[in-house]
């Protein structure tokens, strides 16, 4: 098995649209040999994050949410304050999300890095 290495230019670009193209890669789905069973994704490296478009009032309603499966323990933070504070955590919280929930998902996500 060989990684190869992905670059992925965020100009202009949706959240998700870049979110699901990663996905595709850590998963190891555009390469012919794959299996669920295995991990064969690649190494991914997003570019220019902080030139992404958002449209519509994303901005100011979309809220990333947690919840811890307690009663009463639900988070809720607003994309605008985590995009002041780390933007990153942004994709990184989306991609996390459309990796399937199994013992490979860190390993994926740990391939993965941003830059502003």
């Amino acid at each position: 098995m060989q990684r190869t290495h992905h670059t992925i230019d965020a100009t202009n670009k949706a959240i998700g649209r870049i979110a699901t193209e990663v996905a595709v890669f850590l998963m190891g789905k555009h390469k012919p040999s794959y299996q669920a069973r295995l991990d064969e994704g690649d190494f991914v490296r997003v570019t220019n994050f902080g030139k992404i478009h958002l449209s519509g009032k994303k901005l100011d309603q979309k809220e990333l949410i947690h919840h811890s499966w307690h009663p009463g323990g639900i988070k809720r933070v607003p994309l605008k304050r985590v995009l002041e504070k780390a933007p990153h955590k942004a994709l990184e919280h989306a991609v996390s999300k459309m990796l399937p929930r199994n013992t490979f998902r860190s390993a994926r996500m740990q391939r993965l890095t941003i830059e502003l």
